[in-house]
């Protein structure tokens, strides 16, 4: 299942309904860490690999790290191939990814989001899959469509294995030494 919110209220509403008390969890974006200590609460038995770019993410996350020692924050760009590479070997010992947040920008660059979520989800293949972004919540309620190709999983099966097309190499992020 892949949930699309942007209302900040929502998107912590559908992290409730989602996540287990064991779920393994990548947060994309959890910029000061409010998101992730519901998502630890939700998960007490679970692992979360939070990640962000923004300096105010450093003190913030280093204060839930301290208090959790489920929660691993790493300061990233998610865009780049070594911190997905990096991640995914994470994930890889752990067994698996439950859960793929991602809340990058909120209602900015849809495109950069969707190109985030593809690549990480498709490497990560989890469960489910939230993400906020008004661009891409208004695109799906704007669009109509005369065909059905469903994926029913946390990332896109239909296309998920055929890899990343050339127009998004420009993130440096796909490489055969992740899968």
């Amino acid at each position: 299942m892949i949930k699309v919110v942007y209302d900040i209220k929502v998107y912590r509403q559908v992290l409730k309904d989602i996540i287990k008390k064991d779920d393994v969890v990548v947060e994309l974006g959890c910029h000061v860490g409010n998101s992730t200590r519901i998502i630890k609460d939700l998960s007490p038995e679970g692992r979360i690999i939070s990640l962000d770019n923004s300096p105010e993410s450093v003190n913030a996350m280093k204060s839930i790290t301290d208090e959790y020692s489920s929660v691993e924050f790493i300061k990233a760009d998610v865009r780049l191939h070594e911190i997905l590479e990096d991640v995914a070997n994470k994930i890889k010992e752990i067994g698996r990814c439950d859960v793929l947040s991602v809340d990058l920008g909120g209602g900015y660059h849809p495109d950069t989001t969707f190109k985030v979520f593809f690549i990480w989800s498709s490497t990560l293949k989890p469960r489910v899959t939230i993400i906020r972004n008004r661009g891409l919540l208004d695109f799906i309620h704007s669009a109509s469509t005369d065909e059905l190709v469903k994926s029913e999983m946390g990332w896109l099966e239909s296309s998920g294995k055929d890899g990343i097309p050339p127009r998004l190499k420009e993130f440096k992020l796909w490489s055969s030494k992740i899968n």
